[in-house]
């Protein structure tokens, strides 16, 4: 691993600074700042073996992979990066498109001296992981999606849909308002987020108390909140490059994992129209946050598919 480019980080969001870490988590692991010439990136590093890059989603950081991290470690070398506008990454105000997402990923494995890697990935970290196979194929090995559909490829929703569907998706909208939103959740963060982790967990204690109210603080800062909601801003420039990327299939294995209580059999379904190589796995009683909800079941189903 180059050194260079990296610098250790500690406090508030690095693995000195989190809650309820396992015993002897950061005897495995360590938080580095990764410094691409027009950004920074946070991550977490720990492990030996073959390099695997862990991608969160909305509106976790890397805190997300915890529980199956140090499992994983023990084959693998985890490199968990933040993406930008991701817990301590920096959040620049331009480039939450799926394609420079993308770029900067694969920046900084290369400057982490990793060419070749397999990525595991959640929710919009999907729509990143899905990027850098379909950019960059020679860079992915193995390609792992969990329980997220990639805008632009699936049939977009209705706009007034039954309210299950509705209910789980309204914040696509809201998310994409202009200004608007962060008028509204912001001083209400607790309100806002912990929603979301209350009705896309399989049931709303599913998530720990610690984890989510971790989440709520980081995205308490006005700079976090906005980048969090640029995501889905950049929705019309993402859209068309995911439909240009979706002409070619994808030759490298998939592992699509679905939360049977969230987007369940969907994330195979969908994936199956974009490669050629695709196992599904279905996790019963489990919501939309695998990794947090059934991390025994995500393992079981990760390990040997990254080892085969």
């Amino acid at each position: 691993m180059k050194t260079l480019q990296l610098q250790e980080l500690s406090g508030f969001g690095s693995v000195s600074g989190v809650p309820e870490l396992a015993a002897g988590f950061s005897d495995i692991f360590t938080s580095y700042q990764i410094q691409l010439p027009e950004l920074a990136l946070h991550a977490v590093i720990g492990g030996e073996g073959p390099p695997l890059l862990l991608l969160g989603g909305w509106p976790q950081t890397w805190y997300a992979w915890r529980l199956v991290m140090p499992a994983l470690a023990r084959h693998h070398q985890v490199i968990v990066i933040e993406a930008r506008g991701f817990g301590r990454s920096d959040k620049p105000q331009h480039g939450y498109d799926t394609a420079t997402v993308a770029a900067d990923l694969v920046a900084a494995m290369a400057l982490l001296g990793h060419q070749h890697f397999a990525v595991a990935s959640h929710d919009i970290g999907m729509w990143a992981a899905y990027a850098m196979a379909s950019q960059f194929p020679a860079c992915i090995t193995r390609l792992a999606v969990i329980d997220a559909t990639i805008p632009g490829i699936s049939p977009s929703p209705p706009l007034i849909a039954n309210w299950q569907l509705s209910d789980f998706l309204w914040h696509f909208n809201f998310n994409r308002a202009l200004g608007i939103n962060e008028q509204l959740v912001s001083g209400r963060e607790e309100l806002y987020f912990g929603y979301q982790f209350a009705t896309k967990a399989a049931t709303a204690t599913s998530i720990a108390p610690a984890a989510v109210a971790h989440y709520v603080e980081t995205l308490r800062d006005k700079e976090a909140l906005r980048a969090s909601f640029d995501y889905w801003r950049s929705l019309d420039i993402s859209l068309e490059q995911h439909r240009a990327w979706s002409q070619k299939k994808l030759a490298m294995p998939v592992l699509a994992v679905g939360g049977a209580k969230a987007v369940g059999a969907r994330v195979a379904e969908e994936m199956r129209g974009l490669a050629d190589d695709v196992t599904g796995v279905l996790i019963p009683e489990c919501g939309h946050f695998v990794a947090e909800e059934a991390p025994a079941a995500l393992l079981a189903a990760l390990e040997p598919f990254l080892q085969a």
